[in-house]
């Protein structure tokens, strides 16, 4: 059953720049900027007053009262990203439960529910922490969630790779269904780590740009960049094996071609700045998507904003393709939706996939002034049209992982 292939047949998005997947690629290929004024906490004692958050999501649209009540933010934008992919794919009642699985990704898990409990333990003492507290807190709870909603009997994991969470789930499900183990598996990343403690934690780093300018805080490859903006949301695609989803008639959006996955083995936060487990990475799913043509290649660059990460992905994307490196399109939708941590890999993929499918490549905003390191092609400032037959997404995290998926466009 070895190398099967496996297509993409739904998506699903909740995001800073929207609740749907049509709103998100309207916004994206717009230049829309989705960043804004913390709202989900006070952040006046905190240095950095600003994020990516999602707007106007409501979890009552997905879930009854009871599920939401023992649920944290992250597993309700995460299943509410699933059910949109499930909807969008027609797969519900079309597959067999025990050939069916849930691989999703979250690089922290339910942070904002261990700050609300453990600050109640701190007042009121251990008899007034929530019996929901461990199922609300623990990052496999998604994974599980959205598993329990659909009866899928299948291998359900989740990804927990910090930055590479969402993208490493992608990659896994497509081995799942490649080397037989399922058919469907929905797979994705969600988070919702927009609070007091993530946030003092990001800025003791000193990851965060500090900038109170919702305008000049998202810069990759700007030689003023300064760190990432924190955001949140989710995104979930619906994969199957391609005889299983041309026999049911299924829309295809792309074929899921190509996967890396590597480790840096360098430093807790700090990409290696010789890129070659990152570089690796990227090829091995270029290579296995099968695109020789560099210029009709759309990379969704990982592109951050802080100064390592972005000198080093620029450099390793030199590595993978030379002097070819000059003729991708490439562009950060980080620019415009911040940094969703466990979840961007995913929304980036589906914004690749829709890249490709439309033939628009989104832009990188606020790129007026790029650093000479980083003197790639990275759709400066607006939207451009150009059409591609492959696209690649990379997620670099801490802890040195790195990951790749690449799509292409489905032949027979």
């Amino acid at each position: 059953m070895d190398n099967r292939r496996v297509v993409v047949t739904g998506m699903g998005a909740i995001t800073p720049l929207g609740n749907d997947v049509d709103t998100l690629w309207n916004n994206l290929i717009a230049g829309k900027n989705g960043i804004g004024p913390i709202t989900l906490f006070d952040p006046e004692a905190f240095a950095v007053k600003i994020a990516a958050e999602v707007k106007d999501f409501d979890p009552k649209q997905y879930m009854e009262k009871a599920e939401i009540r023992r649920s944290d933010r992250n597993v309700q934008m995460g299943l509410a990203a699933a059910i949109q992919a499930v909807e969008d794919s027609g797969i519900e009642g079309h597959f067999d439960p025990e050939r069916a699985g849930v691989y999703f990704g979250s690089g922290i898990g339910g942070i904002a529910t261990f700050e609300d409990v453990f600050e109640k333990y701190l007042q009121k003492g251990p008899r007034f922490v929530s019996p929901y507290f461990i199922p609300m807190m623990i990052p496999n709870m998604c994974a599980g969630t959205i598993a329990i909603r659909y009866g899928m009997q299948g291998p359900a994991l989740p990804a927990v790779s910090a930055c590479a969470s969402g993208t490493n789930a992608l990659g896994e499900a497509l081995r799942a269904i490649r080397h037989g183990y399922a058919d469907v598996m929905i797979s994705g990343g969600t988070e919702a780590a927009v609070t007091r403690s993530s946030v003092a934690g990001f800025i003791k780093m000193g990851a965060l740009n500090q900038t109170d300018d919702v305008n000049r805080a998202s810069l990759p490859f700007h030689k003023d960049r300064g760190g990432f903006v924190i955001g949140e949301g989710a995104g979930a695609m619906v994969l199957e094996e391609y005889e299983h989803a041309k026999a049911r008639g299924a829309k295809i959006y792309a074929e899921f071609s190509g996967y890396g996955s590597t480790c840096d083995a360098y430093h807790m936060t700090a990409p290696d700045p010789e890129a070659k487990a990152g570089a690796k990475a990227i090829k091995d799913a270029w290579i296995e998507s099968g695109c020789i043509d560099a210029s009709r290649v759309y990379v969704n660059a990982h592109g951050t904003g802080t100064p390592l990460n972005d000198a080093s992905e620029t450099k390793a994307l030199k590595i993978v393709f030379g002097d070819d490196a000059y003729k991708l399109k490439i562009s950060s939708t980080k620019s415009m939706t911040g940094h969703m941590l466990g979840g961007t890999g995913a929304v980036e993929a589906i914004a690749s996939v829709l890249a490709m499918n439309k033939g628009i490549i989104p832009p990188t905003i606020g790129l007026d002034e790029p650093d000479p390191e980083c003197d790639l092609d990275y759709t400066p400032l607006k939207a451009k049209e150009a059409e591609v037959d492959c696209v690649l997404s990379t997620s670099l995290g801490f802890g040195g992982h790195n990951a790749c998926v690449g799509f292409k466009k489905v032949s027979e």
